[in-house]
């Protein structure tokens, strides 16, 4: 089974509030800090993943934003 870029996305967010979660409860140094190596080796696993996805789409700049559109002016 292949992994969706979401997928690594989700799962290096969760990594990384984790570890913020470690400090705020005092947990040890050793742990927290395997911790942040295992986040920062994902980051960068992360952005592999994103920038060779084979996501298309056949929307274009003047679509604008999805959620936003902008409507041609009529003169």
């Amino acid at each position: 089974m292949k992994t969706s870029a979401m997928f690594w996305v989700a799962m290096t967010t969760m990594v990384l509030i984790t570890v913020t979660i470690m400090v705020s409860m005092g947990f040890s140094f050793s742990w927290v800090f395997y911790v942040t190596i295992l986040g920062q080796t994902m980051v960068i696993y992360m952005v592999y993943r994103v920038l060779t996805d084979t996501y298309t789409t056949n929307k274009t700049f003047e679509d604008f934003y999805e959620d936003h559109p902008i409507r041609e002016r009529v003169n």
